[in-house]
């Protein structure tokens, strides 16, 4: 029979494995990069490995535990984005991959604001305590401004960097009152049948950003919404809910005192 004591380590040796087998194949593309000259790619890589330190640094720093399914989906979110998204173009191929890292995102934000905000509530320096629905709602509200402030910067770069993060979608329809002919405030639907670019002809025209970054909040939100009813049960049963259990951080003096 195995010994009961053992048995966490041998469970948390499997974000060590997911670490090292990512980390791994990032230094090895970086250097086959490097010998390629594609120093952009280079970066990317370095990048990535220093994102991969995020729950590590965390954990260090303000002694806040990463539980091993959380650690494992931010490393495996980070490489997606980062080596697959980029380096692989993975956006381009396929355009549901950037509308999953989205969702994702939404979901683990809400996680990450979800547990701070009940690392607070349950401290005995704070006298106000937070009910449920209000906890809830504010790790849904951090998990969307988490979400607008990534827009920001997706625009900053694609405005002063010429990076295109905010994909561009063609559209072969329009709707505008400008349109109507009698100059009413009625929206009228026309057809874009071409249009022409130093003096090319496109099939429609070509919206810079506009529905990628509607889409990827709308994205974000859902992904939000979907652990907050998570952890709203999580909440009301305190921590019977193993599923969200498993995405909430835990500060290890709160972790000691429910072991106590």
């Amino acid at each position: 029979m195995k010994d009961k004591k053992t048995m966490p380590n041998n469970k948390r040796s499997w974000p060590l494995t997911v670490y090292i087998v990512l980390r791994l194949l990032v230094i090895g593309i970086m250097v086959i990069q490097f010998f390629n000259q594609n120093y952009t790619d280079v970066f990317l890589c370095l990048l990535t490995l220093i994102l991969f330190q995020i729950p590590t640094f965390i954990d260090r720093k303000f002694k806040i535990e990463f539980p091993d399914t959380l650690q494992i989906v931010v490393l495996l979110f980070i490489f997606s984005a980062e080596i697959l998204g980029e380096l692989r173009e993975f956006y381009l191929q396929y355009p549901i991959w950037d509308t999953l890292l989205h969702t994702t995102n939404g979901f683990l934000m809400a996680a990450i604001g979800f547990s701070f905000i009940d690392v607070f509530n349950r401290s005995e320096k704070i006298s106000t305590k937070l009910t449920p629905i209000s906890l809830t709602l504010i790790a849904f509200c951090f998990s969307m401004t988490i979400g607008v402030l990534w827009e920001f910067f997706e625009f900053a770069m694609d405005y002063f960097f010429k990076m295109d993060m905010q994909k561009d979608w063609m559209i072969h329809e329009i709707t505008s009152v400008t349109f109507h002919p009698e100059g009413r405030n009625t929206p009228v639907t026309l057809p874009i049948e071409s249009v022409v670019v130093n003096g090319k002809a496109w099939e429609g025209y070509l919206d810079i950003g506009l529905f990628d970054t509607m889409k990827d909040l709308i994205v974000n939100f859902i992904g939000a919404i979907v652990f907050c009813l998570f952890g709203f049960a999580y909440i009301k049963n305190r921590g019977k809910d193993s599923l969200a259990k498993k995405f909430i951080p835990i500060v290890r003096s709160q972790k000691k005192n429910a072991q106590n």
